[in-house]
């Protein structure tokens, strides 16, 4: 059996969707993440604190491109991951930083929060996650890192599922 779901329920239209074209647009929502992710790999590999380009954008706007495109993918993240009450933020700094891009959401019991950055003393890992408590714990659980690399490799459905995993171990974490 199909599961079907209406389209514009509130024009009155009548038309359904099935499971297979929901299946087709979530595919296309990964490979749009997954462009996200490899281009982002990509900027957060330029120096996007250059001072000498454009106003606060750096050479050909990497940091206004960087910034745009993190918020993007971290708010589509969130959905996908099915965090409630999510934000996403962008936060471009001056023109001497690169600026960074947050999410915050919750699930159930705990939460996660994802930090894109591009530090300045090890420039390889660019992902921080952690679990959080609340939608306003910046402390959290213990941090771990996603490297440039892994941007550019991983998948984004083992994206999803890495960071899925944090929510079982936050849950772990708050048993013991």
């Amino acid at each position: 059996m199909t599961t079907r779901l209406r389209a514009n329920q509130g024009t009155g239209s009548g038309r359904f969707l099935s499971s297979h074209y929901i299946e087709e647009v979530k595919k296309m929502s990964h490979k749009s993440q997954e462009r996200n992710m490899r281009r982002l790999a990509g900027l957060l590999g330029q120096e996007l604190s250059y001072i000498w380009g454009g106003k606060e954008s750096g050479p050909n706007g990497a940091k206004k491109q960087f910034l745009n495109t993190g918020r993007t993918f971290l708010r589509a993240l969130g959905k996908d991951l099915g965090l409630r009450d999510a934000e996403a933020h962008s936060n471009p700094g001056g023109i001497a930083v690169p600026g960074d891009c947050s999410l915050i959401g919750m699930w159930q019991t705990n939460g996660l929060y994802v930090h894109l950055s591009q530090p300045c003393c090890d420039r390889e890992r660019v992902l921080l996650y952690r679990t959080v408590r609340h939608s306003k714990d910046y402390t959290g659980g213990r941090n771990l890192y996603l490297t440039r690399r892994d941007l550019a490799e991983m998948s984004y459905p083992d994206l999803l599922f890495l960071l899925a995993s944090v929510r079982e171990e936050g849950a772990h974490e708050r048993a013991a």
